[in-house]
């Protein structure tokens, strides 16, 4: 099953031009079977959001985009922000208390520009204390280029993290590109934390390249 963790649509995500009918129509024809709406700091309303996904008969499941000091986090299971998020630590442990899952947002973004050195700029990220809270990076990112998904994917490797994958959509021009690829049949958020969590995902490229990350 096939799932784009990391979509962004409008008015929740000011920056995006997605509609949404035309976009689960093109997704749909790309393969993907479902879509994560994570917006930027805001929170959708489950059930408005599974009307939505009866509606178009598209599996829709709600996220959230979050800013640390450190890096951007994509979330599942949290229903609202909290007092003091924005630090790696509480983040961990507030998702953790709610049963949820996170994932580091494209880590290279910042850390690395195309020309530089891949291998010492990893090495140098690696060193960051707050990777000790992180256990799944967004190995491939559909708006990153390849180099900094290179970045990524050598982070992953490093650090034994899962990777996986997501569009970060902002427009229709931007799927198909990237997702992640399960196990298993996901219906809920419940059960994308679970195969999250037990690690039955993999990232996908979906642009014809049949780069994968395991």
């Amino acid at each position: 099953m096939i799932i784009d963790l990391h979509v962004h649509t409008p008015p929740l995500s000011g920056d995006s031009t997605i509609e949404l009918p035309e976009f689960i129509e093109k997704a749909k024809k790309a393969g993907i079977d479902g879509i994560c709406l994570t917006e930027h700091g805001r929170f959708w309303d489950e059930q408005e959001l599974e009307r939505l996904s009866r509606e178009h008969d598209f599996l829709m499941l709600p996220g959230v985009e979050l800013w640390s000091d450190d890096s951007h986090f994509l979330v599942f299971g949290l229903k609202e922000y909290s007092f003091g998020l924005w630090m790696v630590r509480k983040l961990r442990e507030t998702v953790d208390e709610a049963g949820g899952a996170m994932i580091l947002a494209h880590p290279s973004r910042r850390q690395y520009s195309a020309g530089k050195d891949i291998d010492a700029d990893v090495e140098r990220y690696c060193r960051q204390s707050f990777l000790q809270y992180v256990d799944i990076a967004e190995a491939l990112n559909g708006r990153s280029p390849e180099t900094a998904n290179e970045f990524s994917q050598e982070l992953c490797r490093r650090l034994e993290l899962k990777g996986a994958g997501g569009s970060d959509a902002h427009s229709i021009d931007d799927i198909p590109s990237c997702a992640t690829e399960f196990e298993r049949e996901i219906s809920n958020v419940k059960e994308l934390i679970t195969e999250l969590k037990a690690g039955r995902f993999r990232a996908v490229d979906l642009r014809g390249n049949p780069r994968v990350c395991d």
